[in-house]
């Protein structure tokens, strides 16, 4: 099964480079991940008929979050997927110790779980730490971009492991 991940949209509804992205990135995914931010709740629309599990972020308008949970997890055949947004900040701290603080704190939300996807941070991270796979997009929105790339992600879930890919954008 082919996945796609976005995170991070941080827009009113969808927009031509939404539009963009389904058409390139996302036409042949099954499913589509959205870890959060998403903007507003008519952002997924951009996604037509794709399934699509979204979680809220911390900007979300209060409509999103009274409506997506905070987490949720994705059953995939043998594989369970937890999807969170993320919290916290890098303030006093240097950026690889905020993503593994991060990442430790998100990893104490999911029991279980073979990968977990995550955003907030807009910067796209896919690693293994102690058995999980790590996937965080990164952000597709130009003007929400702290680390001078856009970039969405795709995961591949197999019989007998999930794989995951960054795809970039942009040109940096």
């Amino acid at each position: 099964m082919k996945i796609g991940v976005i995170s991070d949209t941080h827009i009113e509804g969808p927009d031509y480079g939404l539009c963009e992205i389904v058409e390139k990135h996302f036409y042949d995914v099954d499913l589509i991940l959205h870890a959060g931010d998403l903007g507003r709740l008519s952002v997924p629309k951009v996604f037509g008929e794709k399934k699509v599990v979204a979680v809220h972020g911390n900007s979300d308008h209060s409509s999103v979050q009274s409506k997506l949970p905070r987490t949720d997890i994705v059953p995939i055949g043998r594989f369970r997927i937890g999807i969170i947004h993320g919290d916290g900040n890098d303030t006093g701290q240097n950026f690889d110790e905020w993503i593994r603080n991060m990442e430790d704190r998100i990893r104490e939300e999911f029991n279980d779980v073979d990968c977990i996807v995550y955003g907030h941070t807009h910067y796209p991270v896919i690693h293994h730490r102690n058995g999980i796979l790590f996937l965080n997009p990164g952000t597709p929105n130009p003007f929400a971009r702290h680390f001078g790339r856009t970039s969405v992600g795709i995961l591949e879930v197999g019989d007998d492991e999930i794989t995951g890919q960054i795809i970039y954008l942009d040109e940096g």
